[in-house]
């Protein structure tokens, strides 16, 4: 019994390592996008200080070497009206901005480029109505 577990042990060991290899370098493989947003308002003016969330929806969603890879960020845009994100994974991509002044906007977009530059028009709020 000894010599077949001093036998099938280093298989084991070696068969796992080689799963946890293969499985990193599929995750390194895996689609990145990088997306810069540009905000404008309907004169084409850049929409600065808008807050932008981008959150990655569906698509290959992988973990790399046992970190999960960051699918949500929040932040502003610049006084250009840009907002960059660094890295997100491939697929479908949840992009919402709300600014002072502005319709809040909110749109899933299908990301499959490397690099992506999504132009977006925001529109003046609508008239408020009572029913008083």
């Amino acid at each position: 019994m000894r010599t077949r577990d001093r036998f099938f042990r280093p298989l084991l060991v070696s068969a796992v390592l080689l799963a946890g290899f293969a499985a990193s370098a599929s995750a390194a493989a895996a689609p990145m996008t990088k997306i810069n947003i540009v905000l404008k308002d309907q004169a084409g003016k850049p929409v600065d200080h808008a807050s932008v969330v981008v959150r990655f929806v569906e698509g290959h969603s992988v973990v790399k070497l046992g970190k999960a890879i960051r699918t949500t960020f929040e932040l502003r845009s610049n006084p250009e009206g840009e907002a960059r994100i660094p890295s997100i994974p491939q697929g479908k991509i949840l992009v919402q901005v709300i600014a002072k002044g502005y319709q809040t906007f909110g749109q899933t977009f299908d990301i499959t480029e490397e690099e992506k530059t999504l132009e977006i028009t925001l529109n003046p709020p609508q008239q408020q109505y009572t029913a008083h």
